[in-house]
């Protein structure tokens, strides 16, 4: 293994104007790419100087004319191992990837999946290229989707790339929309669903709509949706687009509303009673779909460096566009 070999230091002459102002705030401000966060980590760590001095207190008010300087040390191997597992990657670039997951991955390493994830064939894929994100040279994960939910997805490559990103995220300027088969046929065909959303009362490992007093332990959640298509009474393919994005929501908000997705093994409890309108065939081939029916269809954002519009557009996966094909053939 080569040795590590730190980079210069970066310096910064305080100018009269910005005299008083937080050592963090006024060194994230002056250098690209570093979230203040980061650079208040790299100041608690010895990495700053004020004038020759060292600088560990980031709350510390700006000088004027005095010198700082920020040494960034070079990124430390991603703690998760790299690992050979092909991607389908719609666009990539210096700044980002946008690749369409497969049902099935799982986004980042946690107990019960330690390896095996969508991190894991980033760090193979491009790590090569990755400049190092909180100190660590590993993807930056924007926003997630379920282990069994396929579609298109944006990582980050970059500090700065990921701090545009996640902004942009909880501002809600983009365009993400789903499609999801659910069960029963929606009443109204379209409209919004806005509720609270927080961990369930007794299970912690699902959410719930909150209501009454416990709504004070969660965050509003919106979900529009439209009706594309209708199999009687029995289910129908819809497509929703988030206005938020709280864990689960389309699949809490459509269990709330008396549809669940088909397939879902945590809001699906019982064979909902608009199955038995459907023919024996199809009525048991959603009923053993492994799987909660819903895939991320389309993303759109600016690019985060260039200010770019970006628009990306998947198909449905073959597991699931079989279902929708014998769907249609049962209602011809």
């Amino acid at each position: 293994m080569s040795p590590r070999t730190e980079t210069p230091p970066i310096e910064i002459r305080a100018e009269p104007d910005q005299a008083g102002t937080r050592a963090d705030r006024f060194l994230a401000a002056a250098i690209d790419g570093l979230s203040r966060s980061r650079v208040k980590a790299l100041m608690e760590a010895g990495h700053a100087t004020r004038d020759g001095a060292p600088l560990t207190d980031p709350s510390e008010p700006i000088r004027a004319g005095a010198l700082y300087a920020l040494t960034i040390p070079p990124p430390t191997p991603a703690r998760p191992e790299a690992q050979d597992i092909p991607l389908s990657i719609l666009f990539e670039d210096a700044h980002l990837i946008v690749l369409d997951k497969p049902a099935g991955l799982v986004v980042h390493p946690a107990p019960g999946n330690l390896d095996g994830t969508l991190v894991n064939a980033l760090l193979a894929h491009a790590g090569d290229d990755l400049t190092g994100i909180g100190g660590e040279k590993r993807p930056g994960i924007v926003h997630r989707l379920d282990k069994e939910t396929s579609g298109v997805m944006v990582v980050a490559k970059t500090e700065r790339a990921l701090q545009i990103l996640s902004q942009t995220f909880a501002d809600r300027d983009l365009d993400r929309s789903y499609i999801a088969l659910v069960w029963g046929l929606p009443s109204p065909l379209e409209g919004e669903i806005d509720t609270v959303i927080g961990r369930h009362p007794v299970d912690r490992k699902r959410m719930a709509v909150l209501e009454g007093r416990e709504a004070a332990r969660g965050k509003q959640a919106i979900t529009r949706y439209a009706t594309t298509r209708g199999y009687g009474t029995g289910c129908a393919l819809i497509r929703c687009k988030l206005m938020t994005g709280r864990t689960h929501q389309i699949r809490v908000h459509l269990a709330h509303k008396g549809n669940p997705l088909v397939g879902d093994p945590t809001y699906l409890k019982r064979i909902p009673a608009a199955a038995r309108s459907l023919s024996g065939p199809v009525r048991n081939a959603l009923l053993a779909f492994p799987r909660q029916a819903l895939h991320a269809a389309s993303l759109g954002f600016r690019h985060p460096i260039t200010g770019a519009e970006m628009a990306f557009e998947t198909t449905l996966p073959e597991d699931f566009q079989s279902l929708v094909m014998l769907l249609d053939g049962d209602r011809q």
